[in-house]
C-alpha cells in the first residue's frame, strides 16, 4: 500500500553556537532577571495572565527595540527565520520579514503555559537562556485534532509524527522556530531553578524599510497569543492573552 504525507507541519530547532553567543546569552539571562525583578507592570500583569513566572510581554513586548542585547540576538534570528520561510516554500518576493513583538519569560516551578497560538503573526519562535533539569517542554498540538472525527486514540508507540501531541525539549541556546498558527504550551514541571527564554514574533511587509509596520501584524499590534474561540472583545483587548 503506497501511503504519502500531505500537509506536513513544519518546526525548526538548531542551536546558536559560538563564545559570542554565550556570553550574550548570559548578558541576556542577566537582564531577563533583572527585568522580573524591576519591572512593576509586568509582575501584576504576569500576576494575573502568567501565574507561577514572569512574562514582559504586557509591559515591554518589544525589547529588540530598546536593549542593544535584544538587538544583537534579533541579529542572530533573522537570517535563521528567513531561512525557515524559504524551507515552508513562501513566496517572499519583494516582502520583508520583521521581529515584531519580543519579550522574556522567566517560569518557575508549577509555572504553567497554556495551550495559544500567535494570531495575526507569520513566524513566532523561542530562545532559550537556561533550561534547569526536569524543566517543561514546549508542547505543540496537532492542528487537525478539532477537525477528527469519531477517530479512536493514538497507540502509545505511534511515532513522532502521527502523535496528538508532540513535546520539544530544549537546552541553552537553542533557538525554535513554528508558523505563527500551530497551538502549543507548556505543561507545569516540578524542578529547581528558573526555566528563562526570549519569545517573538515575525510579520512580514511589502516594503523595504524594516521601520515600517508589517502588513500581517497591523490587525494584531497590541494582542496577546491566545487560545481559539476567545471572544473578539478579549481578542483585541491588548492586555489579555493565553501566555506563552
Amino acid at each position: 500500500m503506497a501511503i504519502r504525507a500531505l500537509f506536513p507541519t513544519l518546526v525548526s530547532r538548531e542551536s546558536l553556537a559560538g563564545s559570542a553567543q554565550r556570553r550574550l546569552d548570559r548578558a541576556l539571562g542577566d537582564e531577563c532577571r533583572s527585568l522580573a525583578l524591576s519591572d512593576a507592570a509586568g509582575r501584576r500583569w504576569s500576576a494575573r495572565h502568567y501565574l507561577g513566572g514572569y512574562t514582559s510581554y504586557g509591559s515591554l513586548d518589544r525589547l529588540h527595540l530598546v536593549s542593544s542585547l535584544f538587538a544583537a540576538l534579533q541579529k542572530r534570528i533573522d537570517p535563521k527565520v528567513a531561512a525557515f520561510a524559504r524551507g515552508l516554500h513562501y513566496d517572499l518576493a519583494g516582502r520583508m520579514l520583521v521581529m515584531t513583538d519580543c519579550w522574556a519569560n522567566v517560569m518557575r516551578a508549577g509555572a504553567v503555559h497554556s495551550l495559544h497560538l500567535h494570531p495575526g503573526s507569520f513566524v513566532s519562535g523561542t530562545y532559550y537562556l537556561e533550561v534547569p533539569g526536569g524543566a517543561g517542554q514546549l508542547k505543540f498540538e496537532d492542528p487537525r485534532l478539532g477537525l477528527h472525527m469519531a477517530a479512536p486514540p493514538r497507540r502509545a508507540d505511534a511515532p513522532v509524527r502521527l502523535r496528538s501531541f508532540v513535546s520539544l525539549p530544549a537546552k541553552p541556546g537553542d533557538l525554535v522556530l513554528f508558523e505563527s498558527w500551530l497551538r502549543h504550551e507548556v505543561p507545569a514541571a516540578q524542578f529547581d531553578g528558573e526555566r528563562i527564554s526570549i519569545s517573538f514574533n515575525y510579520g512580514w511587509s511589502h516594503r523595504s524599510d524594516r521601520t515600517s509596520t508589517p502588513l500581517s501584524s497591523r490587525a494584531r499590534r497590541g494582542t496577546f497569543p491566545v487560545a481559539p474561540k476567545v471572544p473578539r472583545s478579549a481578542r483585541d483587548d491588548s492586555k489579555r492573552r493565553g501566555k506563552v
